[in-house]
């Protein structure tokens, strides 16, 4: 009788200790799942938060050099320079800056060392205060590089030779300077250093390809969407341009180019993907305009 006892009271308490154990794993289960569930509303609070930033217009000219690259970035209280058209262009980026009371130059960024690239730079170096030079890290032997390294050496600046990818804020707006991956593109293929830059402006994404050809376009192929593109390598053919348009999206584009260079192939691209596009051979002087939220473009000429 006793032994009996003693074994229902054995039960009961192995019962009682396992019933408490369960209850304390579920109660510690609701309880995990309750702070995983605060931890998330948390976070996608905090990127809801500092996903998009509040920002004040940026306006892009892109000056109507012919087959050169040439714009002027203007953010409220930043100036950001890409390329410098031909050696004659410089004093046309210099009127601009002046004609917007523009005294200073934050960043000019050199995408690469083609005379229609880098020949205004020594203008404008030599003509207003430039506090930092962004260029891609290799040589050209050429009158306008010269000028261009002289200019430099007299301002007392030193350029930072873009080896990794390197960013910056101005006034809330992201830039990103994407760096060629490689050291040899080929005897005939420096365009494929080209410097390529990524701003995020608010809800906006705008990206400035250089004269990036196929082995440049390759590299960024998968950079990701954009709202805005600057047209690489003047709007040639190039064999995977149609590739790298369907990846990055672009509802506008712009084009820096002659009429000779402008390629029926590239036009027939950008149509096919309903993307919204100008160039400077037939619309003159462009300005973009983002918001933040919305893009708009006020070409100089319409046709």
């Amino acid at each position: 009788m006793l032994r009996k006892l003693l074994g229902v009271m054995m039960s009961a308490f192995i019962f009682v200790t396992v019933f408490s154990s369960c209850a304390k794993k579920a109660s510690s289960n609701e309880n995990e799942e309750q702070n995983n569930s605060t931890s998330s509303e948390q976070e996608g609070t905090s990127l809801a938060v500092t996903e998009v930033k509040n920002v004040e217009p940026l306006e892009i000219t892109f000056l109507d050099v012919g087959k050169a690259d040439s714009m002027i970035l203007r953010l409220q209280n930043s100036t950001v320079v890409i390329d410098c058209g031909e050696k004659g262009d410089g004093k046309d980026i210099i009127e601009i800056l002046e004609q917007n009371n523009i005294t200073y130059v934050d960043y000019l960024i050199i995408t690469h060392y083609d005379k229609d690239h880098v020949g205004g730079a020594a203008k404008v170096i030599n003509n207003i205060e430039v506090r930092n030079v962004l260029a891609p890290d290799y040589e050209e032997d050429s009158d306008e590089m010269e000028k261009y390294n002289n200019a430099l050496q007299e301002s007392g600046i030193t350029p930072q030779l873009i080896t990794s990818d390197f960013s910056f804020t101005l006034d809330n707006t992201d830039f990103t300077v994407y760096a060629p991956e490689k050291s040899y593109y080929g005897d005939d293929d420096d365009n494929d250093f080209s410097l390529v830059t990524k701003v995020v402006h608010g809800k906006n994404v705008l990206l400035f390809t250089g004269d990036a050809m196929e082995q440049r376009l390759e590299e960024i192929m998968n950079i990701g969407d954009c709202d805005f593109l600057k047209v690489p390598y003047h709007g040639r053919k190039l064999d995977n341009l149609e590739e790298f348009l369907k990846n990055v999206t672009p509802e506008y584009a712009v084009v820096c180019t002659s009429k000779g260079e402008f390629a029926e192939e590239t036009q027939n691209l950008l149509s096919a993907d309903n993307i919204e596009y100008y160039s400077t051979c037939y619309n003159g002087q462009i300005e973009v305009v983002s918001d933040g939220q919305n893009i708009s473009v006020t070409p100089e000429k319409t046709t």
